[in-house]
């Protein structure tokens, strides 16, 4: 059950109206690394977890996660205030509003014209929010991994949104925000190392010929060496050639019968001539059809 406080969870003070930084806010409300992806993302994996902890985590923050998209919208809300009734009213000429809307040199217009001014769940580019955003695989030790990633790319969503605005009131909630993506880290770090092993992922352990060797596979100048690929725990293989089985690196199938004939005489219908040098259709749009005939 979801009940709602039309409170804010963080105070939202905005200076002035601004479309163009309105439009930048896009991004953390309907775009990848926004608030409702990751509200989306926690919560559909809360309702999966059988974990007692881990669903209780999960569930709090898909909730606070739906508590800063309503911060973000909010907002875009005010940001988009004055522009909203301008658009809506006609009250300048037309040049005056268009240069109102993409004075900061951006796609705010199309939010406008499209959406008349409201928190649409678009991010800053005008793509529409989408359920791929939310990459669960329903493996804990993947999920939570992930987790710790999205939140900390959304810090850095945040970070780079703080640099666009002078606006001091939009810049304390940013930070909030920022912030709270910094404590969703170290939740979901604290519930991954809970379970242990939680490495590798899953439960089938690896081939262990091949669980600690790296390939050199882009070789030249700029080769390095470090602790991902030297030291005791690992196998170095300068030049690995196909394949690394021991095998000849060539793709087999062990056709039936009835259907090897059958492939057989496709390939052989199909077959290219080596010795055949057709006129083509490039050939003739080049003039060959007419250096012949003269």
């Amino acid at each position: 059950m979801f009940v709602h406080n039309k409170r804010l969870q963080y105070t939202v003070r905005v200076a002035g109206p601004n479309p163009g930084l309105a439009n930048l806010m896009l991004e953390q409300f309907g775009g990848p690394q926004g608030e409702l992806a990751a509200a989306m993302r926690y919560f559909t994996q809360g309702l999966a977890e059988d974990d007692a902890g881990r669903k209780d985590m999960l569930m709090d923050i898909a909730t606070e996660e739906l508590s800063h998209l309503e911060i973000i919208g909010s907002i875009v809300g005010m940001l988009n205030k004055g522009a909203k009734g301008r658009i809506a009213e006609g009250v300048e000429e037309e040049s005056e509003l268009y240069r109102s809307l993409t004075g900061a040199g951006n796609d705010s217009h199309i939010t406008q014209v499209l959406y008349g001014g409201g928190t649409a769940l678009i991010n800053s580019g005008g793509i529409p929010w989408t359920a791929a955003y939310v990459d669960s695989i329903g493996e804990p030790t993947a999920d939570l991994r992930s987790n710790i990633a999205a939140e900390a790319r959304a810090k850095i969503v945040y970070e780079r949104l703080i640099n666009v605005t002078d606006d001091p009131g939009i810049k304390d909630a940013l930070k909030f925000l920022m912030t709270r993506e910094i404590a969703h880290q170290k939740s979901f770090e604290k519930a991954l190392h809970s379970m242990q092993p939680n490495f590798p992922n899953g439960k089938l352990p690896p081939e262990p010929q091949y669980a600690s060797v790296y390939y050199n596979m882009s070789q030249g100048e700029g080769d390095l060496r470090g602790s991902w690929n030297q030291g005791p725990e690992w196998e170095f293989v300068e030049s690995p050639q196909p394949a690394v089985d021991g095998g000849d690196g060539l793709a087999t199938v062990d056709l039936p019968k009835g259907e090897k004939k059958v492939v057989e005489q496709m390939a052989k219908r199909t077959m290219s001539d080596p010795t055949v040098d057709p006129l083509t259709g490039a050939d003739l749009g080049a003039g060959a059809a007419l250096t012949k005939k003269g």
